[in-house]
């Protein structure tokens, strides 16, 4: 069984702060001591504690990850994406989510309060002002995934959720479509705010009218799609086709066209946004928007540890593209 650091100092003879010193191979520390404190490390398996270390030198190599969830395809491909990065540079992740009885800023004092990361990555819908305030106050090292801010002080990184939207309505439109209908995320959410924007934009641009009653909100789940295809559908004013903000919700639709027993692409069509991986395993191949998803949290994990470690003083903003890949479903 490992020891503490408590417990390897006690066998020393000297204090923690002593031990934690000789094995950070600290000049102040006497070459006998060091030698000692070593030989016992390595006969009790002594493992390093991170945040005891991080107490000593001041300096924490941990990253922590806030998100607004981490259930799904598309936040299980940010954290890879950021561990991947943390790994290659010696440094380690933690993941918290604000889940649905806390709020994102609760999540973050979490990690502040108890001084445990050197850095913050937060993925926020918006970066509201009790965010902006604790974050602030803190003076981390911080990079901003998708939430829109006015603060320019902090790095950030974002989707052309506007471009990415705007493309495939523009795709439905050239097919001949004019009745198309649009499955929002949560009100609040900024990315879903660019999306619902891009469709009006393209219908606008090509002269269609907007049908308000075409235009539900969901919370890019599978069931929240499926309750608005559903509600389209069996409406008196039927959409030819469904652009959802989202694969989750553009998934719900296929389940929804199940249950009515209707066809896609014959009865309706269908789009997504993101283009997850499983979205190529749906019949019909589903046409979404890619996103470049481990990509998002590469670029924020190299960002922080390069700002950690003084490589940049620059504010970055950073807005990945999308790409439309077409399936048959539209």
């Amino acid at each position: 069984m490992a020891t503490t650091i408590k417990e390897l100092a006690k066998l020393a003879n000297v204090s923690i702060a002593t031990v934690s010193r000789a094995l950070n191979d600290d000049k102040k520390v006497k070459a006998s001591t060091k030698m000692l404190i070593q030989k016992l490390a390595t006969e009790t398996n002594y493992n390093p504690n991170l945040l005891a270390r991080s107490f000593v030198t001041k300096k924490s190599n941990i990253i922590g990850l806030v998100m607004p969830d981490i259930f799904g395809e598309f936040f299980m491909e940010i954290i890879r994406g950021v561990d991947e990065v943390c790994y290659n540079n010696g440094y380690y992740t933690m993941v918290t989510s604000s889940h649905s009885n806390r709020s994102i800023v609760e999540a973050i004092v979490d990690y502040l309060g108890k001084g445990i990361v050197g850095g913050l990555i937060l993925m926020t819908p918006l970066l509201e002002d009790d965010v902006r305030e604790t974050l602030e106050k803190s003076k981390i090292p911080l990079v901003v995934i998708s939430g829109k801010t006015s603060a320019k002080k902090w790095d950030s990184i974002s989707i052309d959720n506007f471009g990415g939207a705007y493309s495939v309505v523009e795709y439905l439109i050239k097919k001949g479509h004019k009745k198309i209908a649009h499955i929002t995320g949560p009100l609040k959410n900024n990315d879903s705010i660019q999306r619902e924007a891009g469709y009006k934009q393209a219908l606008k641009d090509y002269g269609i009218p907007l049908e308000k009653s075409w235009i539900i909100g969901g919370d890019f789940s599978i069931n929240s799609g499926q309750s608005a295809c559903e509600k389209l559908m069996t409406s008196n004013n039927r959409p030819e086709v469904i652009f959802a903000s989202n694969d989750m919700m553009a998934i719900g639709c296929y389940v929804a066209a199940r249950n009515l027993k209707l066809k896609i692409p014959v009865d309706f069509g269908v789009a997504g946004f993101d283009d997850i991986f499983v979205s190529q395993f749906l019949n019909p191949r589903l046409t979404s928007v890619h996103v470049p998803i481990f990509e998002l949290g590469t670029n924020a994990a190299q960002i922080l540890i390069n700002k950690m470690n003084k490589k940049s003083d620059k504010v970055q903003t950073i807005k990945i593209s999308t790409e439309l890949v077409i399936g048959s479903s539209c």
